[in-house]
């Protein structure tokens, strides 16, 4: 038998970095192993949030109101005196011209009254001339010591009684000139006539028992004034320029502009609005007054204010917040004053700014200098996706 050849240096060497290689493998992997179980393990203690960016308001905002149309003169024409309807001129749906009569009224009583005035006017306008010519001799008596000063004042005080007479006798004749000139029922001022509550024969009194007799209604609604109640909350925003757009269902597809007018400058305590008065033209007639219109009101809004969605709000002991996130991955909690609320959305009015990352549903023990991890929030198409 032959003894075995020993194997050479090139063998052994190529054997034993086969065996350093295998070794350096398995170390290289137990090293990768445990830096990814450190990774993990870190990532593990990091709260993983989904932050969206805090988003500006709108520049303007419409409000939808209702509102109250009214004429720009409307008045109810009362009886100012009393007897019985003579005629009337003038219907319902009648445009009448200010100072134009719509119907007179018979007053028997009056006139009798007004001619009994007359007739104690003229006595007592004699009775006034015969005390005043006596009190003018008595004086000049005086001066000559032909009367005494006794009878000279007495003839004087009667003088000027008389002439009290006399400017009393003249005002109630003048009283009933006024109600005279009640008997012809005239219009105030142009404008339609929308009611009539009168008819021939019909008795009238001047209301002195606290009971007004209505005759006509009228009503100018060439122009038109609008009455609107803006909530509390919208009363800053109302500005003189503020222009309105009203849409009547009478109406379809149709738009009118009304201008601002005037503001009541007061909140109403009851129901905590603010009442605001528009104008408009109605120069065909189209808009009647006493109805309804829907009042689209274009407001600016705070260039401050955000908004952002309900899911994205702390309710704690220190009032309502929201969390952020830093530069450095760290979440900072921020106090925060709601505005409005709309519903999925709420306006911040205070304590944030646009563009801020915000994070969605934060955890209850997220404090402030904790550190975070962002990830992509999910969205109904992520979700979709993933559906197998």
């Amino acid at each position: 038998m032959y003894a075995s050849k020993p194997p050479s240096r090139i063998g052994l060497f190529i054997i034993f970095g086969l065996v350093a290689l295998v070794a350096c493998i398995g170390i290289a992997m137990r090293l990768h192993a445990a830096s990814k179980l450190r990774q993990e393990a870190k990532d593990n203690g990091v709260v993983a949030v989904a932050v969206i960016k805090a988003a500006g308001g709108p520049q303007t905002e419409e409000i939808v109101l209702p509102g109250d149309v009214q004429a720009w003169h409307e008045a109810t024409i009362y009886a100012r005196t009393n007897g019985y309807v003579k005629q009337w001129y003038k219907g319902m749906g009648t445009r009448v011209h200010k100072g134009e009569l719509l119907a007179e009224i018979e007053t028997p009583e009056v006139d009798a009254e007004l001619r009994q005035a007359e007739a104690d006017l003229k006595t007592a306008e004699a009775n006034n001339q015969l005390a005043q010519i006596t009190a003018k001799r008595w004086k000049d008596l005086l001066k000559t010591d032909s009367v005494s000063k006794q009878e000279t004042d007495e003839k004087i005080g009667d003088a000027a009684a008389k002439s009290a007479a006399l400017a009393s006798a003249k005002a109630n004749r003048d009283h009933l000139y006024q109600l005279e000139s009640f008997k012809r029922v005239v219009a105030p001022f142009d404008g339609i006539i929308t009611s009539r509550t009168l008819d021939i024969g019909m008795l009238v009194n001047d209301g002195s028992f606290g009971q007004f007799q209505a005759l006509f209604h009228i009503a100018q609604a060439e122009h038109l004034r609008i009455y609107v109640k803006v909530p509390e909350n919208y009363a800053a925003a109302i500005t003189p320029d503020v222009i309105a757009e009203l849409h009547f269902t009478e109406h379809p597809g149709k738009i009118y502009m009304a201008w601002l007018l005037k503001t009541a400058d007061a909140i109403e305590p009851v129901s905590r609005t603010f009442l605001v008065e528009f104008e408009t033209d109605s120069p065909n007639g189209e808009l009647l007054s006493g109805g309804y219109a829907e009042v689209h009101i274009k407001l600016p809004t705070a260039s401050s204010n955000v908004r952002l969605p309900v899911n994205t709000l702390i309710f704690r002991a220190d009032g309502l917040q929201v969390a952020t996130v830093d530069a450095n991955n760290r979440a900072v909690l921020k106090s925060v004053t709601m505005g409005r609320d709309f519903g999925n959305e709420v306006e911040i009015s205070a304590g944030l700014t646009p563009n801020e990352p915000v994070i969605i549903n934060p955890p209850d023990s997220l404090a402030t200098g904790q550190q975070v991890r962002i990830i992509a929030p999910e969205n109904k198409e992520n979700k979709e996706n993933k559906k197998p």
